[in-house]
């Protein structure tokens, strides 16, 4: 048992590196064929994708491994593919508003595009829905050689395109997730499709009925994760043009893909150690202050030392004209210090099943966030608006981690 978690974990886990240096690598090559403009529209587009998958699936993907029986993990799939075919027609019908909704975001670009999304939404949400029915049934190298394929098709696609088109970036976006689940349809379509070819209508209204929470409270909390994440985005194209949206996008692209590698991956052991460890009633304390010191010695100078080369290393990296991208990431460094060592342990409140003042503090998390991005906007500055917004997140994410010590704290008093 023990094996074959290590084993389908390290499986995932290799394909989610593989797919993240490819997309991480294929940066200087991107950033020298298409401008910040055309970065700035793809980041639009990817965030009204990304929300509206959200209302797409519904969360009804995470009851697909729920039930014991193949025949309702089945009417779980079809109840999210039901309500993913109900927002793509919603998405195909809002294309004629295309040029007036681009209008309104500031970002002319995207009305030439817009005609893509509703293939982009119905392509990802499909393969969500997907993904789970796979994870359920142990088929993870068919989840590691979609990841592979979406990464490599989609570089290969962007540099191809640039000669071609100045939307390659968003065709590419939509093209490259397309190609990965065709291919991950017909290699598994005996194996894993064809039982979700029968449906039951009954058996769909009987699920949706008992799994009707998590369209009820999980859709909420993952929509205001989302939207908080990516409030600048929306905030600040309709007043800062899709430039300025491309210079952020790309920021938050090279700050977060190599973190997320990390905490990623500790946070899998970490939770699994932790949950163990609190189920047979033994102390945690000294491992996670262990893990908090040595993580804070180990961040601190090398942000310390990156704050210093960053302008040479953007302008090395991705090439003349994105210095605004390394000022960008300068002011986020306090930020993605404590985001590194909070995103780490984040799992804490579920382990003492406090995800009701985890919920609390996500909205207010996004109010202070609204608000500092406000401000930067009355002020007409940008650089002032990304300093609030980290300076928020600084103090919101350092909260919550003293937060997560006196849970341990208290558990370690109730020992």
């Amino acid at each position: 048992m023990n094996s074959n978690i290590i084993k389908n974990t390290s499986r995932l886990l290799v394909a989610n590196v593989i797919a993240q240096v490819v997309g991480f690598a294929v940066y200087p090559i991107l950033t020298r064929l298409y401008s910040p403009d055309d970065f700035g529209a793809l980041n639009i587009f990817l965030t009204i994708g990304g929300i509206a998958t959200l209302f797409a699936t519904a969360e009804y993907q995470n009851s697909i491994m729920l039930p014991k029986s193949e025949k309702s993990g089945v009417a779980c799939f079809h109840i999210g593919f039901i309500i993913t075919l109900i927002v793509t027609l919603l998405f195909f019908l809002s294309i004629p508003f295309a040029g007036p909704i681009a209008n309104l975001l500031n970002v002319p670009q995207l009305s030439a595009s817009y005609w893509m999304l509703p293939i982009y939404i119905l392509v990802i949400s499909l393969w969500t829905l997907l993904n789970y029915w796979h994870t359920r049934n142990e088929r993870f190298t068919s989840v590691s050689a979609y990841q592979i394929t979406q990464s490599v098709t989609g570089a290969g696609l962007k540099w191809g395109l640039a000669r071609f088109a100045s939307n390659g970036l968003i065709i590419g976006s939509v093209v490259a997730p397309l190609i990965a689940l065709a291919t991950n349809i017909a290699a598994t379509f005996r194996t894993a499709i064809r039982p979700l070819l029968t449906f039951d209508k009954d058996e769909c209204r009987r699920m949706a009925r008992e799994y009707v929470n998590f369209p009820k409270y999980s859709l909420p909390r993952t929509l205001i994760n989302n939207l908080s994440g990516n409030l600048p985005i929306l905030l600040l194209a309709p007043f800062f043009g899709a430039g300025y949206i491309g210079f952020f996008g790309m920021a938050l692209s090279l700050a977060f893909r190599p973190l997320n590698i990390v905490s990623a991956s500790l946070y899998q052991v970490f939770f699994q150690r932790a949950a163990e460890q609190v189920q047979r009633k033994e102390s945690i304390k000294s491992f996670f202050i262990k893990f908090l010191r040595n993580a804070t010695l180990a961040v601190v100078p090398c942000f310390v030392i990156l704050y210093f080369i960053l302008p040479k290393l953007t302008e090395w990296f991705l090439g003349a004209g994105w210095n605004v991208t390394a000022e960008c990431i300068q002011l986020m460094l306090p930020w993605l210090a404590v985001v590194f060592i909070g995103s780490t342990i984040a799992f804490i409140p579920d382990i003492f099943q406090k995800q009701r003042t985890s919920a609390i503090i996500e909205v207010i998390y996004l109010i202070l966030r609204t608000c500092a991005l406000l401000i930067g906007i009355l002020m007409n500055n940008f650089l002032l608006a990304v300093l609030l917004y980290c300076a928020v997140g600084f103090c919101v994410v350092g909260y919550q981690i003293v937060w997560y010590i006196s849970l341990i704290r208290q558990y370690e008093r109730s020992l």
